[in-house]
C-alpha cells in the first residue's frame, strides 16, 4: 500500500511537472505573474473543498518559483457569485511568499477587488491603518494571475486573518490542552453580520464568530472562557454604571486600537466596517484589541445600497451588530473625546496627503495591469454594486481622492457634534472662526453680494467663517471673516414672531447698538443644533426652501413650536480655527520661520525663508466675495498682477494651524 502511495505521489508531480514545462513562463506586465494549474485542469467550484495544483510564481526580477502540491478553493461570501472570483491558496510548507519581514505560512487569500475599479481600495486601506498606527494590517502584493492557461486579471496576494507571527500576533494556546494551560488567551474573534462558523451570540444579539482557537480544536473551557469575557465587556458597557472608569466598559478596551480602528472604519467609510469586525485578546491581558482591518473593497463610495456615504457616519448608516456597542460609546462624554482628539491628531499629522501619495503610487504600479485586466472584463462594465461607471481608470481613481478630502471635511463637524452628550448645551463663544451649518443638508452659512445664502462645505470658502461677537445679555453679533460685516435681519416695520415674514438676511456694517444685528442662540435637542433668534424682529434664521444648491437664500422666518424640530431653522456651529491677531498688510507673520512678500513693481506674491525646504505648504488666495482665485506652492513666485485692484484675504496651514492675512493687491 506505501509503495503504491508513493508511485501515485510521484505520478502526480511528474504529470505537473509536464504541464509546467509545456507552458511559457512570463510576466504580462511589471508585475510578477502567478500561473496556477489544477490537476487535471479541474475547475474550481467550490469554497469549501480543496484541489490540487501547481503554480508557478515569476516575480518582479524575473526569477521563477514553482511550489507542487498546493491547493486551491474559492473563498468569499457575495463576492463568490461574481464573475470574476476570490480565491483561497494553501502550500504544502509554510512560504514566505511576500517576502522577508512578512508572514511564513500556508495559507494565502487571492482577492479579486472585482467590485472595486481601483483595485486598490483594500490595499489603501491597510496603508491607512500603518498610517494611524493599527497593527496585524494585510498585507498586500498584486500580481497578474492565470488559471489552466486562462489570464483571469489583476488579484492581489493578501494575509488570511489568522493567528500567527506577522498577522494576528497574538500567542498561540495549547493544543490540545494540560493541566498547566493557560486559556486567557490568545483568541481572534469577529462580529460576523453572516453568522457562520463557531458562533455564540450576545444579550444584545451581537453575533461573535470565534476564529481561533479554530472550531476543530477549542475545548469547552475555552469556549467558555471567551463566551462570558465577550458577555461582561458587553454587560458592563450596557450597564447605568457604563461611564465610570473602572466599574463600566473601559476595563475591557484597549482604547488606542479602539479609536484608530473606528477612524478608519469612518474615514474610508465603509460600510460593512460595523458588519465584519475583528477584534482580539492575548494572554494574561484584560483588553480587547481592535482590528485587523478587512474587506474594504466597497468602502469609499463604491456600493449603490448605501450611496453619499461622503455626508454619512457608518456608525449611524452602515450594516452591522457592532454598531450596537458603538452607539453606546457614543454616549460616553470619555469616548466623543477619545476619537474626536484622535481625529484631530491623524488629520494634523497628514493623513489626507498621505493617502493622496499612496494612491498616486498604487495607480502607478498598477497602471499596465490595470489595462490588461480591463481589457478582459471591462472598465465600465458593473461587476458588483458600483455607484458610478467611468470609461478611465484615472476618473475612478481621482474620485477616490475627491471623496476623502470632502469626507474628512465632514466628519470634522459630524464627530465634533456627536461628542455632545445629552441636551446640546448652551453655546458660549471662544476665540474661533465657526463654520454655521445647516441641519437639512450641511451646507454652511456664506455670503454671495452682501445677502445670506447656504453653500456646499467643500468649497471650503473663507466666507463661510463667521466669529461669534458677545454683546451683553446673552446676545451675539456674527461678523464675517471675509467681509468683515455683521450678520443682520433687515426686516423693516412692525413684527411680530410669526408676522412681516420672509425678508432675505444680510450683512451690514457692523453697530452693535442695531438690535436687528444682535442674535439668541437657542440650543435644541440632543444633536448639538442652534436656532438663531433675531433680537429685533424675534424671527428665526431660516433655509429657504430646504434647498441644497449653492446660493440658497436663508431669510428672516417664523418662531414657534417648530422651531425644535424644523430642519430648516436648526444650524450646528462648529469651531474652525483659532482666531490669531489680525494683520493689515503684508508683513513677517513669523519672522523666525518665513515672511510673506509682495513686489507690487512685478505684482508678484512669495515667501522668503532662511530655511527654504521648509515652504512646502500650499497658499490661497480668496477675493472679499470668498470666491478662490489662485492657488500657489510656498516656494513658488506667484504673480497677481491679473488681478483686479482690490483687497484680499490670503491664507495658508503650517503644522495644522491656520495663518491668514487681508491686504490689498
Amino acid at each position: 500500500m506505501k509503495k503504491l502511495f508513493y508511485f501515485a505521489i510521484v505520478l502526480f508531480v511528474c504529470l505537473f511537472s509536464g504541464v509546467a514545462n509545456a507552458q511559457q513562463v512570463s510576466r504580462l506586465t511589471n508585475l510578477p505573474h502567478m500561473l496556477i494549474d489544477t490537476y487535471e485542469g479541474k475547475p474550481i467550484v467550490s469554497k469549501e473543498e480543496y484541489i490540487y495544483a501547481k503554480i508557478t510564481l515569476i516575480d518582479e526580477n524575473d526569477n521563477v518559483q514553482v511550489f507542487d502540491s498546493t491547493r486551491i478553493r474559492g473563498r468569499g461570501n457575495s463576492t463568490w457569485g461574481l464573475r470574476k472570483k476570490p480565491y483561497k491558496i494553501k502550500f504544502e510548507k509554510k512560504q514566505k511568499l511576500l517576502g522577508k519581514g512578512y508572514a511564513n505560512a500556508k495559507t494565502w487569500t487571492l482577492l479579486a477587488n472585482a467590485g472595486d475599479k481601483t483595485l486598490f481600495r483594500n490595499a489603501l486601506t491597510s496603508l491607512m491603518g500603518d498610517f494611524v498606527g493599527l497593527k496585524n494590517n494585510p498585507a498586500h502584493k498584486f500580481v497578474d494571475l492565470t488559471l489552466n492557461g486562462n489570464y483571469l486579471g489583476n488579484y492581489q496576494i493578501s494575509d488570511q486573518v489568522e493567528v500567527r507571527p506577522h498577522r494576528v500576533n497574538v500567542v498561540e494556546q495549547d493544543y490540545p490542552l494540560n493541566e498547566n494551560s493557560n486559556i486567557t488567551g490568545g483568541y481572534l474573534l469577529e462580529v460576523d453580520g453572516f453568522r457562520d462558523g463557531n458562533v455564540f451570540r450576545t444579550n444584545k444579539d451581537v453575533y461573535i464568530r470565534i476564529h481561533y482557537p479554530e472550531e476543530e480544536e477549542i475545548d469547552n473551557s475555552q469556549r467558555n472562557y471567551i463566551v462570558n469575557y465577550v458577555r461582561a465587556f458587553e454587560n458592563a458597557l450596557m450597564s447605568s454604571d457604563y461611564m465610570d472608569a473602572e466599574k463600566g466598559y473601559r476595563q475591557y478596551v484597549d482604547s488606542v486600537t479602539l479609536a484608530n480602528w473606528f477612524l478608519v472604519t469612518e474615514i474610508s467609510a465603509n460600510i460593512d466596517g460595523y458588519y465584519s469586525t475583528y477584534f482580539y485578546k492575548n494572554q494574561d491581558d484584560p483588553h480587547l484589541y481592535w482590528g485587523p482591518i478587512w474587506d474594504y473593497d466597497i468602502a469609499y463610495n463604491n456600493d449603490s445600497r448605501i450611496p453619499n456615504t461622503q455626508t454619512k457616519m457608518m456608525d449611524e448608516s452602515g450594516y452591522g451588530d457592532a454598531r450596537t456597542w458603538v452607539g453606546r460609546m457614543w454616549e460616553d462624554p470619555w469616548f466623543g473625546a477619545l476619537v474626536n482628539r484622535r481625529f484631530k491628531e491623524v488629520v494634523n499629522a497628514g493623513i489626507e496627503d498621505y493617502l493622496y501619495t499612496q494612491i498616486d503610487s498604487l495607480a502607478s504600479l498598477l497602471e499596465e495591469s490595470q489595462a490588461l485586466n480591463y481589457n478582459k472584463w471591462g472598465i465600465s462594465n458593473r461587476m458588483y454594486h458600483e455607484i458610478i461607471l467611468y470609461s478611465s481608470y484615472q476618473q475612478y481613481v481621482e474620485d477616490v481622492k475627491s471623496f476623502i478630502n470632502h469626507h474628512l471635511i465632514y466628519l470634522a463637524d459630524a464627530m465634533a457634534r456627536k461628542k455632545s452628550v445629552g441636551p446640546t448645551p448652551e453655546f458660549v463663544a471662544g476665540n474661533y472662526w465657526y463654520r454655521i451649518s445647516s441641519s437639512n443638508n450641511g451646507n454652511n452659512l456664506d455670503v454671495e453680494d452682501g445677502a445670506l445664502c447656504t453653500w456646499s462645505r467643500f468649497d471650503l470658502r473663507e466666507s463661510q467663517l463667521w466669529k461669534a461677537v458677545p454683546v451683553g445679555n446673552g446676545y451675539y453679533a456674527f461678523v464675517n471673516k471675509v467681509t468683515g460685516t455683521a450678520l443682520c435681519d433687515p426686516t423693516v416695520g412692525a413684527c411680530t414672531p410669526t408676522t412681516n415674514l420672509g425678508t432675505r438676511l444680510t450683512v451690514e456694517n457692523i453697530n452693535f447698538d442695531n438690535d436687528n444685528q444682535l442674535w439668541t442662540v437657542v440650543p435644541q435637542g440632543k444633536d448639538g443644533y442652534y436656532n438663531f433668534v433675531n433680537v429685533a424682529t424675534g424671527h428665526t434664521m431660516n433655509l429657504s426652501g430646504g434647498s441644497s444648491l449653492n446660493g440658497t437664500p436663508v431669510l428672516s422666518y417664523t418662531t414657534d413650536n417648530r422651531n425644535a424640530s424644523s430642519v430648516n431653522r436648526l444650524w450646528g456651529i462648529t469651531a474652525v480655527e483659532e482666531i490669531e491677531e489680525e494683520v493689515d498688510a503684508i508683513a513677517s507673520v513669523e519672522p523666525e520661520e518665513y515672511a510673506l512678500a509682495y513686489d507690487k513693481q512685478n505684482g508678484v506674491l512669495h515667501f522668503g525663508s532662511a530655511t527654504p525646504d521648509m515652504l512646502t505648504f500650499f497658499v490661497n488666495i480668496y477675493s472679499t466675495n470668498g470666491s478662490l482665485v489662485r492657488t500657489f506652492k510656498a516656494d513658488e513666485r506667484c504673480s497677481v498682477s491679473d488681478l483686479p485692484s482690490g483687497v484680499y484675504v490670503i491664507t495658508w496651514t503650517v503644522d495644522g494651524k491656520r495663518r491668514s492675512v487681508k491686504t490689498r493687491l
